[in-house]
């Protein structure tokens, strides 16, 4: 077994033979890359991409409502339902790649931001729920999901330029049915909606 790195290789990863930049900015890093299989043969093109991490929010009100944003997804061309959610700020001008090595925002600090400024809430109630990758097929950013309790409004929204959404809140029952019926269609939010559910044991 090959050492890679300072440990041993898993006989079922891939070997990168060599990687091409086809956007290469601030905003994305997208790859077109040629791959040695487990069993020799070479593969390519594979296309994969970085961006940056980011968090979502289940957010509960404290009349035990759940806060959530609508808005357009220009991937599905819908507007959505979902949690609040948003990108983790990096000081290093870009906005995706690991972050061993550069300044970030911590995940948690982001989680606050991102509530505050998409829905004008607060919390002094935040539990974090797990970090996973949030699509590990093409992608290597991580989602940071939370929950946060008894939130409460304390200012206006303060949206970037790109953003425009609404707040509505919802019974756990609502959101349970919009999950069932193929209404509230962010994976990793429906993912940390299961996550609070099963820690607090409700609906």
């Amino acid at each position: 077994m090959e050492e890679q790195k300072g440990r041993k290789r898993d006989p079922l990863e891939w070997e990168e033979l060599s990687t091409e930049h086809i956007i290469h900015d601030e905003w994305i890093d997208l790859r077109k890359s040629a791959y040695r299989l487990p069993d020799g043969k070479v593969f390519e093109p594979y296309y994969s991409y970085s961006r940056r991490d980011y968090v979502v929010i289940v957010a509960s009100d404290e009349e035990g409502k759940y806060i959530c944003v609508r808005q357009f997804r220009q991937g599905i061309r819908k507007v959505t339902t979902e949690f609040p959610a948003g990108g983790i700020e990096r000081k290093d001008g870009r906005q995706y790649g690991r972050t061993q090595d550069v300044s970030a925002e911590d995940a948690l600090a982001a989680a606050k931001r991102e509530l505050l400024e998409e829905t004008g809430c607060e919390s002094d109630e935040w539990k974090p729920l797990l970090a996973v990758p949030s699509n590990a097929t093409i992608a290597d950013n991580v989602a940071y999901l939370f929950s946060a309790k008894n939130c409460r409004r304390v200012a206006r929204q303060t949206l970037d330029d790109t953003e425009f959404l609404n707040v509505k809140t919802y019974a756990a029952d609502e959101i349970e049915a919009m999950i069932a019926n193929g209404k509230f269609e962010q994976a990793m939010h429906i993912l940390a909606w299961y996550l609070r559910k099963e820690g607090e044991g409700f609906v």
